[in-house]
């Protein structure tokens, strides 16, 4: 307080903050200042002293030292926060100049702090135009993602980085520039590099080994045409027995050959997952009858029997892939029958016990033979494996039919399991889901009949083949039919000779000098189009069966697809399924046609009038489905009459089929309908002469 006076009285004006103490003892910060009160002769009289409360003023000077010091903690810890991160961090204001930086960015790009603000951000880059255009679309986006530049230091080290950035603001939202940070990404690139390298390599080999099976496959199959058509064609002849002997070892050692060309293939597109399942629905009775019909000749010759069990709760009527449950059955039954020398080889179906799959279905083959040590058991479905080096030289094989139908079941959503006693036989079980198939009406898919009797129309046939002996093997086949052939052995000649020709259909080897068959296939439509011909079936003759093979010949504009070796009722069925049907026949000419029959197997027989029925109410079901324009149902109905009515002795029905399925693929309806008019006319004939 001396103080104070003391400056008052020498008119120096002062402001203090002093402590001041109420009458209740408390107290409060209180600014005081003093004035010195003078006479008219200047001499000081007293003193003015103005106290007034700062309680107040301190309190908010308090909560600002704490605001201001909360602050800088927040800076400290941001700051500590960038400066920490393994990113290289950096702000540019909206023109790309660097405003801030944080110690990755200075080693990223070599230059302090200091020397990197106020710098163009461009110009850390080996490619400036891109960067800029990285700051121009981050303030166009508003944030842009792995964005990768290649950063150059003082030094001149490049390193690949990944930028994420974004634009920023202050508190009045006006754009303040960008905040980025980029991740050294160079060994991720260099990892990914080396990744597509391998990926290309294991590609390459990959295409090197379909190339490898596509040619062998070819390689093999072409002379196997050969071979296999001439021993079918001599045990048609008269024989010896001892020359029958012969020809029977002939087809044998070439269906294993076939067989084990097959196997390699299959594990090949198994492996390389180009195996695809067909989903379709199938009688499973009548499925299994054909698959014991297939082993029982290999079983009877060692006098073994065959049992074969379905329980009675399991459904009948399926939707799965029928070739490939086949092919694992006659894998499975195959080796029981192989490895056993005397008792019986048993087929038993019945529900799976899984209750998690209620439509799963457990095919269990059990045997009496050699049995399989239980220390071999597992490597049984083990590629090229059989339970020990001496089974193959006692019983042959490749050991890969195991290995192909455990990949199959479990392509099918199933699993397989076996279970063996040495000298008293295996059990080999596998389980397969199903779904429930519920045929409008059941159709009887059986195969045209194709022999002899079977009645043929008179064709004139193009064989575009290279190879002798499959010309005269496919010569011999036709000998005996109605059909006319003439050969042409380019792709080049067989154009040449279809377009100066008049052909009913075309047999076209795919492999060809000169020109391919798929080349001469895509010529002969673009003429048939330019010349307004109506498409003639092509039918590929082909020794390769990788994927895409049949889509390939499909796609040049083949109708159908047979793989080489051809047996001759596989052919025969072809060109009759897919040769151009007669024209419509008049109402008189219908009641009139042949009513006369195939021979037909005595077990089937009793089906024929369950057969008819059946193909009268596809009558009504086709009608129906014009009406609604639903060719589709027309064309599916259609195919399975043209498959049914040669086994069951109506060739008719057959040539019927064909039509309509031709009629409704091509949404003619008025076609369609005159056929259906011919069929219920011809069945209804049948039905007056059965009378």
């Amino acid at each position: 307080f001396e103080a104070l006076v003391f400056k008052a009285s020498r008119g120096i004006e002062d402001i203090y903050e002093l402590t001041y103490i109420r009458k209740d003892g408390s107290r409060f910060p209180a600014v005081v200042s003093v004035t010195a009160l003078r006479d008219a002769k200047d001499v000081i009289i007293g003193y003015l002293l103005i106290g007034t409360d700062n309680t107040a003023r301190k309190l908010v000077e308090e909560e600002q030292k704490k605001s201001d010091q909360r602050l800088r903690d927040q800076q400290f810890y941001t700051r500590s926060l960038i400066e920490s991160n393994i990113d290289a961090i950096m702000t540019t204001d909206p023109s790309g100049i660097i405003t801030d930086v944080n110690k990755q960015m200075e080693a990223l790009t070599g230059c302090t702090r200091d020397e990197l603000i106020g710098a163009p951000f461009k110009g850390y880059f080996t490619d400036p135009e891109r960067a800029e255009a990285a700051i121009k679309r981050v303030l166009s986006e508003k944030s842009v993602t792995d964005y990768e530049l290649t950063a150059r230091a003082r030094d001149g080290k490049q390193t690949v980085v990944s930028y994420n950035a974004t634009t920023f603001y202050d508190r009045n939202r006006t754009l303040q520039g960008v905040f980025a940070a980029a991740r050294d990404v160079t060994e991720r690139k260099r990892v990914e590099a080396e990744l597509q390298q391998a990926k290309a390599a294991a590609e390459s080999a990959s295409r090197t080994k379909s190339d490898f099976l596509a040619s062998m496959s070819h390689e093999i199959r072409t002379p196997m045409n050969a071979i296999m058509g001439i021993a079918d064609l001599l045990a048609k002849t008269s024989l010896t027995s001892e020359q029958d002997k012969y020809v029977q070892i002939f087809r044998r050692a070439g269906d294993n050959l076939l067989n084990l060309i097959n196997d390699i293939l299959d594990l090949s597109k198994v492996e390389a997952s180009q195996l695809e399942l067909e989903r379709t629905g199938f009688s499973l009775s009548d499925h299994l009858e054909k698959v014991m019909e297939m082993v029982a000749p290999r079983a009877h010759e060692k006098g073994l029997s065959m049992v074969y069990e379905i329980a009675p709760n399991v459904p009948n009527d399926l939707v799965g892939d029928p070739t490939r449950l086949r092919q694992v059955l006659l894998n499975l039954l195959g080796n029981a029958i192989k490895f056993t020398q005397s008792g019986e080889v048993t087929l038993r179906v019945a529900p799976d016990a899984n209750p998690s799959v209620p439509t799963a279905l457990r095919f269990t083959v059990s045997d009496t033979g050699i049995g399989i040590p239980r220390a071999k058991l597992g490597q049984v479905f083990e590629r090229f494996t059989q339970a020990d080096s001496s089974t193959t030289r006692r019983f042959g094989g490749s050991g890969l039919g195991l290995t192909i139908s455990k990949r199959l079941v479990e392509l099918m959503g199933g699993r397989i399991f076996a279970e063996s006693e040495v000298g008293k036989g295996s059990v080999f079980a596998f389980a397969v889901p199903f779904e429930i198939w519920a045929p409008i009406s059941r159709p009887i898919t059986v195969p045209v009949g194709t022999g002899p009797e079977t009645t043929l129309r008179a064709l004139r046939i193009l064989l575009a083949e290279d190879s002798p002996d499959n010309c005269i093997i496919t010569m011999a086949y036709l000998e005996d039919t109605p059909y006319r052939v003439e050969i042409a052995g380019t792709g080049a000649i067989a154009c040449e000779k279809f377009t100066a020709g008049d052909y009913d259909l075309v047999l076209m080897d795919r492999q060809m000098p000169v020109m391919d068959g798929l080349t001469a296939t895509r010529a002969i439509r673009a003429w048939e189009q330019a010349n307004g011909r109506p498409p003639t079936p092509i039918i590929a003759l082909t020794a390769s069966a990788l994927k895409g093979d049949r889509e390939m010949c499909l796609a040049a504009g083949c109708t159908a697809f047979l793989t080489k070796p051809i047996k001759q009722e596989v052919l025969l069925q072809a060109i009759r399924e897919h040769s151009i049907p007669a024209p419509p026949l008049s109402e008189e000419e219908s009641k009139r046609m042949d009513l006369m029959v195939l021979r037909v197997e005595a077990k089937s027989a009793h089906r024929i009038p369950a057969y008819l029925q059946n193909c009268k109410q596809n009558v009504i079901v086709m009608s129906d489905a014009l009406d609604r324009v639903d060719f589709e149902t027309v064309t599916s109905l259609g195919h399975q009459m043209r498959g049914s009515g040669g086994m069951f002795g109506f060739p008719a029905i057959t040539d019927i089929g064909i039509a309509i399925e031709l009629a409704a693929e091509n949404a003619d309806a008025d076609t369609s309908r005159k056929w259906l008019g011919a069929l219920s006319i011809y069945l209804d004939g049948i039905e007056t002469t059965a009378s």
